[in-house]
């Protein structure tokens, strides 16, 4: 959801035996690399109209890193004008949860008022090394998170009180 312009504030919730996943202990929030070589969260946001959109991975460790593009995993670049996110876990033995709060801001065209395609996935690794990619929305073929069919999300600008 969108709590206030420029933000983003997501939960992912994974459930089923969560033992079996790989899921690195937390550690001191830190922007890092690769998160999305074992189980990680990640956001794709751009302009309803627009090519350009920025990536935010999100670890379990509460490491994270955020990337803005200018088209389709073309003109990538680190996206520093995205601060730590705010970011939650919850572990049980059958539900982990990881939620996360952050700003976006002017980046790559996202202005407060107006639209927003999102692209919702995950990596999850398992301890047997076994990997799944998961979205809203696939293209036919190899997972790809970047394709523009998995934007498949529209959110509002925040209403104004």
């Amino acid at each position: 959801m969108r709590p206030r312009p420029g933000t983003l504030a997501l939960r992912y919730v994974v459930s089923g035996a969560v033992g079996d996943l790989k899921l690195p202990g937390a550690k001191a929030s830190a922007r890092a690399d690769d998160l999305w070589r074992s189980t990680c969260f990640e956001a794709f946001v751009r302009p309803a109209a627009g090519a350009a959109y920025a990536e935010v991975n999100l670890a379990p460790s509460t490491e994270w890193a955020a990337y803005r593009f200018l088209g389709y995993r073309a003109g990538m670049s680190i996206a520093h004008e995205i601060g730590a996110p705010a970011i939650q876990l919850q572990t049980e033995a059958d539900c982990f949860t990881l939620q996360a709060v952050f700003t976006l801001g002017p980046l790559a065209g996202l202005t407060g008022d107006a639209p927003w395609r999102v692209g919702l996935s995950a990596v999850i690794e398992e301890t047997n090394g076994r990997k799944s990619y998961w979205a809203l929305a696939h293209p036919p073929g190899k997972a790809d998170f970047h394709h523009s069919v998995c934007f498949g999300l529209e959110l509002a600008a925040p209403s104004r009180v």
